[in-house]
């Protein structure tokens, strides 16, 4: 079984686009970050081993028996009208594995409609939608494997768009160190149907990412890194503004910038690191650090805290709650918000 699953998984990384860049594609609202948890840590969270089922939504390897009958639900109040979410429910079998389903969705808010001398002619919405159908198995008491299946539709106006991805992951995680490591390739798929009758096919926002985390045995510290895009190294890109920064004003020249410099500044745009300190067994305070988002949203004028982010946990009678607020623009920050429960506790039946 073990084999297997490493012989399919290595195959679907050989064959997949590994020179693609991200951004310019379809459907990226699947990068979307949900749960407050998520959030708070950077935004990518793909090694994390406890009940929480917003984590599978990232890797579907960290679906675990554990989240049994669980319940989660997330809303981002976004900017200028949008707002975003996800909601998901878990259930296991033994002998057989774990299973969840869940929608997420990004609603782009109302529109006005306007002919070419701006009369109005009608008002309309927009909006993408994709189900998480996860599936995920124990090989041993160190490997899980997972895999989401997401059907995808997307409406803008009068245009819509099917697609079809997938996600599969590996994780090891071992109980008596408290550490866990991740592999997650994220997005695997194709367009179905094009927003226009016989258009080109466009790439779906595939990613691969590797994480890792980490507890502290005697303090109440737990640490996240991960390194996201893996497919390409290079995530940087030149605004007209870098380009011009590029020519010295007096000689013409362009100057050079130290190539370590450089290779440390294109090695930390893949990296994401995040903490959580577990106040009492019902606060927990959540910090990250997102490199990349720090300087592709930055203004050198007024960089403040972007690409940081916070947010807190609590534990309220049987409900989880979080918030979080992670900063990518001076413009402002959105609020995310989830709450999760085990329906068991309410009713002992299931």
């Amino acid at each position: 079984m073990n084999k297997r699953f490493l012989i399919v998984f290595a195959s679907l990384l050989l064959t997949a686009e590994l020179n693609s860049q991200p951004g310019g594609k379809a459907f990226q609202f699947l990068e979307i970050t949900n749960s407050a948890r998520v959030a708070a840590l950077g935004g990518k969270a793909v090694a994390a081993t406890d009940d929480d089922l917003n984590f599978p939504f990232h890797n579907p390897s960290l679906l675990t028996s554990s989240m049994h009958n669980n319940l989660v639900l997330n809303y981002v109040d976004y900017f200028a009208g949008i707002n975003y979410g996800y909601a998901s429910y878990s259930r296991s079998y033994e002998g057989i594995g774990s299973f969840a389903a869940g929608i997420h969705y990004l609603n782009y808010g109302k529109f006005i409609g306007a002919d070419e001398i701006g009369t109005i002619t009608s008002e309309f919405r927009a909006a993408d939608y994709a189900l998480n159908l996860i599936y995920s198995r124990q090989l041993d008491s160190l490997f899980t494997i997972g895999v989401n299946l997401k059907p995808i539709y997307s409406s803008l106006e009068s245009y819509s768009s099917v697609a079809i991805a997938l996600d599969a992951g590996i994780t090891y995680h071992n109980q008596e160190k408290l550490f866990t490591a991740s592999l997650v390739i994220k997005n695997l798929g194709t367009q179905i149907t094009t927003y226009f009758p016989n258009g080109e096919r466009e790439p779906l926002p595939f990613e691969i990412l590797m994480g890792l985390s980490l507890k502290l045995k005697h303090a109440p510290f737990r640490f996240y890194i991960v390194a996201e895009h893996l497919e390409t190294f290079d995530l940087t890109y030149k605004t007209e503004k870098d380009k011009k920064d590029e020519i010295d004003p007096f000689t013409g020249e362009e100057i050079r910038e130290d190539k370590l410099n450089i290779f440390l500044d294109k090695f930390m745009r893949h990296i994401i690191l995040g903490t959580e300190l577990n106040i009492t067994d019902n606060f927990v305070l959540r910090f990250g650090y997102n490199y990349r988002r720090r300087q592709e949203m930055k203004i050198d004028t007024r960089i403040g805290t972007v690409g940081f982010s916070w947010g807190v946990g609590i534990k309220i009678y049987k409900f989880h709650l979080s918030y979080a607020r992670p900063t990518f623009h001076q413009a402002g920050a959105p609020n995310h918000f989830s709450v999760s429960m085990n329906l068991s506790e309410f009713y002992k039946k299931f």
